[in-house]
């Protein structure tokens, strides 16, 4: 026995419904933008602890940066709101972070190898601020290249 056919009007209301809701979820700051800076800080604050070589400095920076990432991720995730799902960013999505990564990486390096050859002082810190800027700038431009692609994705499909 074949079920009776869904009426095109009712098919297309209810795929606008999800579209709709697909729509909200994608909308929603999943990562918000203080995120960022505040990991900046964190990275920023540990490698000058770390460069200093005063043990006292690099013990308390290393607890503080522990500490400080993990209230950070356990404040994220308390925020709750959706988890999105791999297939939802795809492989267009997982590039984009790949990309800002291996960027973040090449900033960081690039900088604090540039700056040592230079002579100035503490290079891994302004290594690591330069990687701070770079997330503040990257991270929410990420964010919203991930939603505009979660966003283009087809309705109950993969693309």
């Amino acid at each position: 026995m074949k079920p009776d056919p869904i009426p095109a009007g009712e098919a297309a209301r209810a795929l606008q419904e999800v579209r709709h809701r697909r729509d909200q979820v994608v909308g929603t700051k999943v990562v918000p933008d203080w995120f960022w800076a505040t990991l900046g800080v964190l990275l920023v604050a540990f490698i000058g602890s770390i460069e200093s070589e005063i043990p006292w400095l690099v013990a308390t920076g290393s607890v503080v940066y522990a500490v400080g990432l993990a209230a950070l991720i356990f404040a994220l995730l308390r925020r709750g709101g959706p988890q999105i799902r791999n297939n939802l960013i795809g492989a267009r999505g997982g590039l984009a972070i790949t990309g800002l990564t291996l960027g973040l990486v090449a900033v960081g390096l690039g900088v604090a190898f540039g700056v040592h050859a230079l002579g100035v002082p503490l290079p891994g810190t302004v290594g690591a601020a330069a990687v701070a800027l770079a997330m503040v700038i990257g991270g929410p431009l990420l964010m919203r290249y991930l939603r505009r692609v979660m966003s283009s994705r087809p309705v109950g499909g993969l693309r």
